[in-house]
């Protein structure tokens, strides 16, 4: 009988060990939550990717050194990281890597819109969350999914912004613009814009005089400034990547086109590199982003300030995006208590994160509407100038945003 009596509760612990590997492994001893990251780290993007890279690594490493998700037993978060390349095809082969290899429990990406866009119908089909920190193209949260969340504005926002910010530059001082030239990268990102422009150019009376798109691998784009300097438009509006945004504008300047303003889209035109390697030929650009250096938010000036320290220059508005991705996981994580993917959806879909060191964006909250996009986010747009301490950009738009001191040059002299 005592040996029976043995057997017996060897046999219940055994199964009450199996109940818990079962049930849920980060109670049964797994001490990490796999977050699987598409971004381009080599190719056209890559500079773009690798910001976005450090900015995830700099939350979590603050994230796990807090103690980690606390509601599953301190769970650390473990980041893994595939190289899209900026091609759609590699995003879809790492999204099933990550997804059956790897076994993430959520993913995120891509940065490139081309990319992300089919690389979340993989995660849909598997039913594996995944967090968009800024890939822009509107039709990313228009495919019914349920189990995708973006966290920047979409692309309809951005343009619908820029034109309003050229209106107001119109009225404010009283310089006409009539005629616009639209160039932009030939992918999902650059068109997607270009098409949002001709509608609301159409809209508001503008003649478009050039609507040109081209390859951002391309090494030589004299033939696309040449185009814009014919076409004679008060107005250039861009859609760039690092390498072809610090081209143009170099190129523009070598060819002294005249313009009333350039009005940028973020992305290379944000990069770090691009002011180091434009240098005097950026100055007066106009570029709409999330966010920037002096925005009126607690703890940017800081955060900002520790990332250039860490990585040597300062967050973009991409970035910042990846930043808050990190901290939005860890806020749904810990509401979850959960690592069960339906648990883990949910509470990203009732999501309404208002503070905590993610929240340095320049709008007041993270929460989801039905397609999954973040109905509070939101633009500003900054202007590259020198005002006595070297070219830095300065939030201008809207009015309420703007850096006191500062009167924006517009029309371009």
């Amino acid at each position: 009988m005592k040996l029976n009596r043995i057997v017996t509760a060897s046999v219940s612990a055994g199964l009450l060990l199996c109940g818990l590997i079962l049930a849920d492994p980060v109670l049964a001893g797994e001490k990490t939550i796999k977050i699987g990251n598409i971004i381009p780290l080599s190719g056209p993007s890559a500079s773009v990717g690798q910001q976005g890279k450090n900015a995830r690594e700099m939350a979590v490493e603050e994230i796990n050194a807090n103690g980690g998700i606390k509601s599953l037993g301190g769970a650390k978060l473990e980041m893994l990281y595939a190289d899209s390349e900026s091609k759609p095809e590699k995003g879809v082969s790492e999204a099933e890597r990550l997804i059956n290899t790897e076994k993430v429990n959520v993913l995120t990406g891509c940065w490139n819109s081309a990319v992300t866009y089919p690389t979340t119908a993989v995660a849909e089909r598997y039913g594996i969350p995944f967090i968009v920190p800024v890939s822009v193209s509107d039709k990313i949260t228009e495919q019914g999914f349920k189990n995708v969340f973006r966290i920047a504005a979409k692309d309809s926002w951005w343009t619908r912004d820029q034109f309003s910010f050229l209106k107001d530059m119109e009225k404010e001082f009283k310089t006409p613009v009539k005629k616009l030239a639209f160039v932009y990268e030939n992918g999902d990102w650059g068109k997607g814009f270009a098409s949002q422009w001709k509608k609301l150019a159409a809209e508001a009376g503008y003649e478009v005089v050039l609507d040109e798109p081209y390859p951002s691998t391309a090494t030589d784009l004299s033939p696309v400034v040449q185009k814009i300097k014919r076409a004679r438009a008060d107005v250039l509006m861009l859609v760039s990547n690092a390498a072809d945004a610090i081209l143009l504008t170099n190129t523009l300047a070598a060819y002294k086109v005249k313009l009333k303003a350039v009005v940028a889209s973020g992305g290379g035109h944000a990069d770090p590199s691009f002011i180091k390697a434009a240098g005097k030929n950026a100055r007066f650009i106009f570029d709409i982003v999330e966010w920037e250096t002096d925005v009126n938010k607690p703890g940017a000036k800081e955060i900002n300030a520790q990332y250039k320290d860490k990585y040597g220059y300062n967050l973009t508005g991409e970035a910042v995006d990846a930043y808050l991705s990190m901290y939005l996981i860890k806020d749904a994580l810990e509401r979850a208590a959960s690592l069960d993917k339906d648990d883990i959806r949910k509470a990203l879909a009732d999501t309404h994160l208002t503070s905590g060191p993610g929240m340095i964006v320049g709008y007041d909250a993270v929460e989801f509407d039905a397609s999954g996009q973040n109905s509070h986010a939101s633009l500003v747009m900054v202007q590259i100038n020198d005002i006595g301490n070297g070219l830095e950009r300065i939030t201008v738009w809207p009015k309420i945003a703007r850096r006191p001191g500062y009167t924006p040059v517009f029309p371009k002299p």
